[in-house]
């Protein structure tokens, strides 16, 4: 049987969820995930955890606080002015506590997301660019279907 190695092409069914079950991404009732081992798809502390294991295993993997995203850093908090707001999105957008909002990054090539976490008076947005479960434990559950 393959054996899950560095590089390694996945097909896979899994499940994230936070130290209260929350799931936060969940693919057993559709299609499998498929990804590369190293393109940063996945944490590289979850990689490792699955580095050896076999074509057709299904186990739990939990990871402590921080272990699979970071810890919560600060300075990823941001204020954005509503005047670029606007010139990144909807001039009519309502932003909401809560809300996550898709930002392009500078190449334009990609995108990262924020979530609001407070709205001023002026429009001002504070937005939170730390992911959701940076410094928290997160709960992966795998099954690998396929290991190439």
């Amino acid at each position: 049987m393959p054996h899950v190695q560095p590089g390694s092409f996945l097909t896979l069914h899994y499940r994230m969820s936070d130290a209260q079950g929350q799931v936060i991404i969940d693919t057993f009732n559709g299609q499998p995930a498929t990804l590369s081992l190293g393109t940063g798809e996945l944490s590289p502390a979850i990689e490792q955890r699955l580095i050896g294991l076999e074509e057709g295993t299904r186990t739990v993997i939990d990871l402590a606080p921080g272990e699979a995203f970071g810890e919560r850093q600060p300075e990823m908090q941001q204020w954005v002015a509503r005047k670029l707001l606007n010139e990144l999105g909807d001039p009519a957008e309502q932003y909401a506590v809560g809300d996550v909002v898709q930002f392009p990054t500078p190449d334009g090539a990609g995108s990262y997301a924020g979530a609001v976490r407070e709205v001023r008076a002026d429009g001002a947005v504070l937005f939170d660019f730390n992911h959701p479960l940076a410094g928290q434990p997160v709960r992966f559950e795998v099954q690998l279907i396929g290991v190439l």
